[in-house]
């Protein structure tokens, strides 16, 4: 993401759920609906965003889907499942009644590979996204560790809201946007074009090179000397020209 706002990359993601559903339709007469469950306030607080921002966040999504006319598509987060606002009470609920502790997590970890994946996924990204806003001289060490601690509660959590979301939804079909082991509960898919299985657009930025549009780190569309387009006033995207292009592909003069 570029800021706390959704950009290009929700954009895009959004419209594809959309066109999933349009597509199940021209099959499947009584067609699709896809309810994103969003897991800010579940985690917000680990990863260090705040409930309003999170709120903010859900709202401007929604204003998106109405503005896009994407009917088939519905939010629902913490408050819908519990029907209270006091976020940090939803979070004990979620610790103490769906939440598997942290030792048998690790154990997990220890034994699955399937979640040791997951856990090493999250955490190169906690790693990463802390690195990237590291101010002052702090080790790579403390961070990694810092991470790591994170990346158990992430999951626990996420474990958690996963439980809920089973019990209001017990007969849908369940989508990831994070990558799934075979004969997972859960089919695991990419909202936006990337080279990297577990970008999705709250970790990376879209980069228009004039014929793709794909996610990429911030860093890289910066290495790469992309420019910052602004829509609404907001941070969008990035664009630069394609990168490495194919000479068959180039046009005489």
């Amino acid at each position: 993401m570029l800021g706390s706002t959704p950009d290009l990359g929700e954009n895009i993601a959004l419209g594809f759920l959309q066109s999933l559903c349009d597509y199940v339709g021209h099959f499947y007469s009584p067609g699709a609906r896809i309810t994103i469950c969003s897991d800010g306030h579940v985690f917000g607080d680990v990863v260090g965003v705040s409930d309003i921002l999170v709120t903010e966040y859900r709202d401007e999504i929604e204003k998106l889907v109405a503005a896009a006319g994407w009917m088939s598509l519905d939010m629902f987060g913490l408050d819908d499942a519990f029907g209270s606002k006091d976020y940090p009470k939803l979070r004990d609920v979620l610790e103490c009644d769906y939440s598997d502790s942290l030792e048998e997590l690790k154990e997990s970890i220890r034994t699955d590979a399937a979640t040791r994946a997951l856990f090493d996924g999250i955490h190169r990204f906690m790693f990463e996204d802390a690195m990237s806003a590291c101010e002052g001289d702090v080790s790579k060490t403390k961070i990694r560790n810092q991470s790591k601690s994170s990346a158990y509660q992430t999951i626990r959590r996420s474990n958690a809201w996963s439980r809920v979301v089973s019990e209001h939804f017990p007969d849908a079909l369940r989508l990831s946007i994070h990558p799934q082991p075979p004969h997972s509960e859960k089919f695991g898919l990419h909202l936006v074009g990337t080279s990297d299985s577990w970008l999705t657009p709250w970790h990376g930025v879209v980069l228009d090179d004039g014929v793709h549009r794909r996610l990429v780190k911030r860093w890289k569309a910066e290495e790469l000397g992309a420019t910052m387009v602004s829509r609404h006033n907001r941070p969008s995207h990035f664009v630069a020209p394609r990168i490495a292009a194919d000479p068959k592909e180039e046009i005489s003069a």
